[in-house]
C-alpha cells in the first residue's frame, strides 16, 4: 500500500467514527502509512423522506465511494457491512471484516424519560424492524424514521415519535450507550445480515496486507453466511430480511428470517456446520425458508 492511504466514508459522524477506527490502527501498527479521511454524501443521505426498499436499496450508499476508489481520489473504503448491496463489483474487492461490535437492536426513549408512552408512533429505518416489532408488540403503531443517528434522536426528542429502535453498535461507537433504554437479544428481534461489523473496500489489484492485523477471521465467517443467505433469496433493502451468525470453536450457528410481503407473514430457522461451509450454510438456509413460506397455505 502506497504511504498516503486515503479513506473513503460517508460524511455522517458514525461513519466518520467508523473510519476512525481503521485510521487509528493504521496510526498504531503501521507507522509507516500516513492516513487521510476522505468523506462525501451520499444518495441514501441525502433522500431520507422514504424507505430505502423505495428508492432504490442500499446501494445508494456506496456509488459515490465507488466512484472515488475507481477515480483514485481514495484508496479504501470503510463500510457498515450491513450497507453492502448483494453485488459487489469484482475490480472493487472487499479487502476483509472488522471485529465485530454488539449486533442487537435497541429501544431508545426520549431523553429524561423512564416510561415508554406507547400512545406515539416507534421509529424505525427498516421494514425488518417493523416485522419483528409487530410481533412482539401487536398493539403498537410504527413510523419510518431516517437519518443519521443524531438527526432520530433529535425527531426523538422533540416528540415526533414514543421511542426508536436502533443498532447497539452505532450508538456504543458514538459514545452514546446511555440512550439505550432495553436490549432485545438476537432471538426477540435477529440482527440484519452484518450488524456491527465493518467492511473494508479496496482496488483489485493492490497490496492491502498492512490491513491483516485490523481484519477478523470470525467476523469474516459471520459475514460470508450472512450474506450469502440475503443473496440466495435476492435479498437488498426491497425485503425484510434477518440473519445472525455465531461462532463457537469451529462451529458456525445461523439464525434467519425470510418475510413475505404478499402473504404478510415471516418464518424463521436455523442451521449450523463447519465455519469452512459458512457460505453454503447461508445459502442451505435460504433455500429451506424459502420452500417453508412457499409451502404456506
Amino acid at each position: 500500500m502506497k504511504q498516503t492511504v486515503k479513506i473513503g466514508s460517508r460524511e455522517s459522524r458514525l461513519a466518520v467514527v467508523q473510519a476512525e477506527i481503521v485510521i487509528d490502527y493504521l496510526r498504531r501498527c503501521v507507522p509507516e502509512a500516513t492516513p487521510e479521511l476522505i468523506t462525501m454524501k451520499t444518495t441514501g443521505d441525502i433522500i431520507l423522506d422514504r424507505r430505502l426498499d423505495k428508492i432504490g436499496g442500499k446501494g445508494l450508499f456506496v456509488k459515490e465511494l465507488d466512484r472515488a476508489l475507481r477515480d483514485g481520489r481514495s484508496d479504501l473504503s470503510v463500510h457498515s457491512a450491513k450497507d453492502l448491496p448483494t453485488e459487489i463489483a469484482p475490480d472493487l474487492p472487499i479487502i476483509g471484516y472488522s471485529r465485530r461490535e454488539d449486533p442487537r437492536d435497541v429501544l431508545v426513549l426520549p431523553a429524561g424519560c423512564s416510561e415508554w408512552d406507547r400512545s406515539r408512533p416507534v421509529g424505525c429505518s427498516s421494514l425488518r424492524r417493523m416485522v419483528q416489532l409487530h410481533a412482539l408488540y401487536p398493539e403498537l403503531s410504527f413510523e419510518t424514521c431516517r437519518g443519521n443517528v443524531q438527526t432520530r434522536l433529535r425527531k426523538l426528542d422533540e416528540g415526533q415519535f414514543g421511542a426508536l429502535v436502533l443498532a447497539a453498535a452505532g450508538l456504543k461507537r458514538l459514545g452514546l450507550q446511555e440512550r439505550i433504554s432495553r436490549y432485545f437479544s438476537t432471538e426477540e428481534m435477529i440482527p440484519a445480515a452484518c450488524q456491527g461489523i465493518l467492511a473494508l473496500q479496496g482496488r483489485a489489484g493492490e497490496d492491502y496486507s498492512c490491513l491483516n492485523g485490523f481484519l477478523d477471521a470470525e467476523a469474516a465467517d459471520c459475514a460470508a453466511a450472512e450474506r450469502c443467505y440475503i443473496i440466495a433469496l435476492d435479498g437488498g433493502c426491497s425485503s425484510p430480511i434477518a440473519a445472525h451468525a455465531k461462532v463457537e470453536g469451529n462451529m458456525l450457528k445461523l439464525h434467519a428470517l425470510y418475510y413475505s410481503e404478499e402473504r404478510r407473514t415471516f418464518v424463521t430457522g436455523r442451521r449450523q456446520g463447519s465455519r469452512e461451509d459458512a457460505q453454503q450454510i447461508g445459502r442451505d438456509l435460504a433455500e429451506e425458508l424459502k420452500q417453508k413460506l412457499d409451502g404456506q397455505e
